[in-house]
């Protein structure tokens, strides 16, 4: 990926087009980013501030739960539409792209108007958003699918994940500091504004040179639709595979695994150990940062030069391992003391999975008339797990040891990492 000085005297000419690489990674970038600002909010900063308060993990989890379901139906939801999209002047997939974001922006206003105290308001708030950032990230995938080679999707899919992270880490350290020292209304402006930002990357790109930037002409005559019924029994045909099966057990099992651990081992700091919200936002945001950026870079290489399935492989193995040590730690009595270990052992290499995963799940998609929703049906897999998961640990963290739990997404990822040694899980499909 260079930029050379021809292109460089050309930049404002050529104008901001998905074909050319540094733009490309620009836009995935910051869409990745502005999706990080918002989980980074409502997910861990906003979590962290409603259980210093005293809210229950049962409620905290229901808050968690209203933001992700729309992720858990995103490929019905907007896949079959994003697919069987007619080409306007101004691309395939960018007038879903910006529908989505003035949505977004329309509904965090909302929370200009909502209490603190209203859990059940803040719930449908992040409800609504999910509705059309899962809107968003459908036809972003879509465009990394229409634009990226097979052999840069490691670095995409890198690229997207050191966004997502960077989102998440500066709006849970900025925006948690600052919803205990100035509420949530000073803390929303703040939010919007950086969202705003944010989003201008897709708004002023152009799929193709010659696209405009507005435009709802359709190019050329209009498409042959494949009638909806037909379209979703060949997605369903596709994910009954064998294959497709066990790629979607292994995307929701992950995911459920950590949601089981997370939030009831962050609540015992806050209720039972005195940390602070902020201080916590900001610990959880410096490890996701490290993991994220440089971590992701590294694996993102990796996975272009050595296929997805040896990287996927070792971080599985690996995590399992952290997951035993934290066990550990906590069974000796030093959840308070070694509590920065603990969360960077079940927080950094975990965090790296998705980056492995998410090439072998693009190629396992691309290439098939409902490629988008195939594989949202993937992601939402992964986000139906998290959302069980924390739910779940909701309810069981009365009743279950923090120990127990570890011990549990250990076997988990272990497990995990035995079904992936499997040599024809994670190959490019023929």
């Amino acid at each position: 990926m260079t930029l050379d000085v021809a292109d460089l005297r050309s930049f404002p000419f050529r104008g901001l087009n998905l074909g050319r690489g540094i733009v490309r990674y620009g836009v995935f970038f910051a869409t990745y980013l502005y999706q990080g600002l918002i989980a980074g909010f409502s997910l861990t900063a906003l979590a962290n501030h409603l259980a210093a308060q005293g809210v229950s993990p049962a409620e905290v989890g229901l808050h968690f739960a209203l933001a992700g379901l729309p992720w858990t139906l995103q490929p019905f939801l907007w896949g079959p539409w994003v697919d069987r999209a007619g080409d306007t002047r101004m691309g395939r997939r960018r007038p879903f792209a910006i529908a989505a974001l003035l949505g977004c922006h329309a509904s965090l206003a909302l929370l200009l108007v909502v209490g603190d105290d209203a859990i059940g308001t803040l719930g449908l708030v992040f409800l609504v958003h999910s509705l059309f950032a899962s809107l968003l990230d459908t036809a972003c995938d879509r465009m990394i699918m229409d634009h990226v080679q097979a052999h840069e999707l490691g670095r995409v899919s890198a690229c997207t994940r050191a966004g997502f992270v960077a989102g998440t880490s500066l709006s849970a350290a900025l925006l948690g500091w600052m919803l205990a020292s100035c509420g949530l209304a000073a803390s929303t402006r703040w939010l919007l504004a950086a969202a705003i930002l944010a989003s201008l990357p897709m708004l002023l790109v152009r799929e193709a040179p010659s696209d405009p930037i507005w435009s709802l002409e359709r190019r050329g005559p209009a498409p042959r639709r494949v009638p909806f019924r037909r379209f979703l029994g060949r997605t369903v045909l596709a994910l009954r595979r064998p294959r497709a099966l066990r790629l979607l057990a292994l995307c929701f099992g992950l995911d459920a695994a950590l949601g089981l651990f997370e939030l009831p081992f962050s609540v015992d700091l806050l209720q039972q150990q005195g940390w602070e919200a902020a201080g916590l936002s900001r610990l959880q945001a410096v490890l996701t940062l490290v993991s994220g950026t440089a971590g992701a870079v590294a694996v993102g290489l990796w996975s272009d030069r050595a296929g997805a399935a040896a990287p996927l492989r070792v971080l599985l193995l690996g995590s399992a391992v952290t997951f035993v040590l934290a066990g550990g730690l906590i069974s000796a009595g030093l959840v308070g003391a070694a509590a920065p270990a603990i969360l960077a052992l079940t927080s950094v290499l975990p965090g790296l999975l998705i980056v492995a995963l998410m090439p072998a799940l693009l190629e396992a998609s691309r290439g098939r008339p409902g490629a988008a929703t195939q594989f949202e049906v993937y992601m939402a897999a992964m986000n139906l797990g998290s959302v069980s998961g924390t739910a779940v640990a909701g309810w069981l963290a009365p009743v279950l040891p923090l120990q127990a739990v570890a011990a549990l997404v250990a076997a988990a990822f272990f497990a995990a990492f035995r079904m992936a040694k499997r040599g024809d899980l994670l190959a490019s499909r023929p």
